[in-house]
C-alpha cells in the first residue's frame, strides 16, 4: 500500500491525507494550512501523530498512512493502513458516546474519557486498507 511520500497533502474532496510509516527517522511538516486551520504532522515507524491548532486529532502506535481524513460535524472518518497491528488515539470531546463503524460494520460504541480520548486497536498489513468513521451519539 502507498504511503503519504510528501507526509501531509489536501485531498481533492477537501480531506487530509498524511502519514508514512516506512520511515527510520522521525519526520515533521509544521503550520500546514488547510481550511483556515494549522495542522502539524510527525510520522516514522514507530508513531505517526496529527495536530489541528495545536490540539491532538489522531495518533498511532506503530507509524500509519491515513487517507481521506475528514472531521466535519461531530464525526471524524478516514482509511488507514500500515504494516502491523496499530492502536490510534483519536481526541474528540470529553466523556462522550460514540458509535465505531469499520469497514462499515458497526463496532459498537464508546465512551470518550475525561480528556476525550477514543482509543482503537486495528489488525493492519501493507496489503489491507480499514475505513473507519467515528460517529458522536
Amino acid at each position: 500500500m502507498a504511503v503519504v511520500e510528501e507526509l501531509i497533502r489536501k485531498e481533492d474532496d477537501g480531506t487530509l491525507s498524511f502519514g508514512n510509516y516506512t520511515l527510520n527517522v522521525k519526520s515533521k511538516i509544521s503550520d500546514f494550512e488547510h481550511q483556515g486551520d494549522l495542522y502539524k504532522v510527525k510520522t516514522y515507524n514507530e508513531l505517526t501523530k496529527l495536530e489541528k491548532n495545536g490540539m491532538l486529532v489522531y495518533e498511532s502506535v506503530p507509524g500509519t498512512a491515513v487517507y481521506h481524513l475528514d472531521t466535519i460535524g461531530n464525526n471524524i472518518s478516514f482509511e488507514v493502513t500500515g504494516d502491523d497491528s496499530a492502536q490510534i488515539t483519536l481526541e474528540l470531546e470529553a466523556e462522550k458516546d460514540y458509535e465505531i463503524f469499520k469497514n462499515d460494520v458497526n463496532l459498537g460504541k464508546m465512551k470518550t474519557n475525561l480528556g476525550g480520548k477514543l482509543v482503537l486497536s486495528l489488525d493492519l498489513g501493507e496489503d489491507k486498507k480499514d475505513f473507519i468513521k467515528v460517529v458522536k451519539l
